[in-house]
């Protein structure tokens, strides 16, 4: 395109500028007129098909605009804010929760909660990370010498079957799990027991 406008503007300069004045012969005036119907015919055509380029870009710009995935299809737009997933309001309550340190049993006497130096507190959210069980407390009572690691392991945790060993002691506090059973009267620190595989399943606040 560039091309034929350029031959078109030399067509042009050649007839009106550099034309030969009137008095030239008849041929020479027969041979600018051919020239000038050529440029003619010529700069018509470029300017047909200027236009018709344009109506080709009009088309597949109607086209684009007409599609109806595109028009139909939403821009997603990113948010800066945190989603919150489901479920995460108990993920939450669990960053909430704190273990006792150092956990603490006790008698019947001793107040439950969170064991700390200062607070001395026993723990009643044990486990025990040998049977993954959580460890039972029963207030005024011990076990009986005569318990066993069988009779925990088969009767845990139902109390109906538990009571058969279980003697009513005013201030103590039994406890077990399906693999360790203590009978205990005082403060006691956890520590103490190495036998034990006991932890503080932790407190809400």
């Amino acid at each position: 395109m560039a091309d034929e406008l350029d031959r078109l503007l030399d067509e042009v300069e050649w007839r009106f500028c550099r034309m030969p004045e009137r008095g030239g012969t008849g041929g020479d005036q027969n041979g600018d007129r051919e020239r000038a119907a050529a440029a003619e015919g010529r700069s018509a055509k470029t300017l047909m098909g200027a236009g018709s380029i344009e109506d080709d870009i009009d088309d597949i710009i109607d086209e684009i605009c007409n599609d109806s995935g595109f028009a139909r299809t939403p821009l997603k737009l990113k948010s800066n804010s945190p989603s919150v997933a489901p479920g995460s309001n108990s993920a939450v309550v669990q960053a909430h929760r704190k273990r006792c340190c150092p956990v603490y049993l006790g008698g019947s006497s001793s107040p439950n909660g969170i064991g700390t130096n200062i607070s001395k507190r026993t723990c009643d959210q044990l486990r025990c990370t040998a049977c993954d069980f959580r460890v039972s407390l029963f207030n005024d009572y011990i076990w009986d010498q005569s318990c066993d690691y069988l009779f925990f392991r088969n009767n845990m945790p139902e109390l109906s079957k538990l009571r058969a060993k279980m003697i009513k002691k005013k201030g103590s506090r039994a406890y077990a799990c399906q693999c360790s059973w203590r009978s205990i009267g005082e403060l006691t620190d956890l520590q103490a027991d190495q036998q034990l595989r006991w932890v503080c399943g932790k407190h809400a606040e």
